[in-house]
């Protein structure tokens, strides 16, 4: 029997010159760690935005985004007896605000262009995920 798990990715942004800088975060996970944005699990009958306003003040330590983007491109992949369903959605951080209190599930962060940030995603559902945020970023 299959397992359904549901989590969230969640883009972390704000904007230094009217271009956005995107969150990245590295696990300290040696040779093995890549740049990622946050992610976490949604519980059983959570409601997105209630996981999304979660796990971002407790990766970051931040108090709340200024805004909730929707990427409306939920991807899947089947790991073990797992189905894991992931929505992708973004927020907007106060300009310049770095993480005050990284979780301790991170060794590092940094905020990056999208030129930067796009070649270091090391999956492609991020780089489609950070594609679509960004576009929608300019064209706003």
């Amino acid at each position: 029997m299959v397992e359904l798990v549901h989590r969230v990715r969640l883009f972390v942004f704000s904007f230094r010159d009217r271009q956005p800088d995107y969150l990245l975060l590295r696990r300290d996970q040696g040779v093995e760690s890549f740049w990622t944005p946050l992610q976490g699990r949604i519980d059983f009958g959570e409601k997105f935005e209630t996981a999304v306003l979660r796990e971002f003040t407790r990766e970051t330590g931040l108090e709340r985004p200024e805004e909730i983007i929707d990427l409306e491109m939920p991807s899947q992949f089947d790991l073990a007896d797992e189905r894991v369903i992931e929505w992708n959605y973004a927020c907007r951080a106060v300009p310049g605000d770095p993480p005050v209190a990284l979780h301790a599930d991170w060794a590092d962060y940094r905020w990056s262009d999208f030129q930067s940030a796009f070649p270091a995603l090391e999956f492609e559902a991020d780089r489609a995920a950070i594609i679509r945020l960004h576009t929608r970023l300019l064209a706003g």
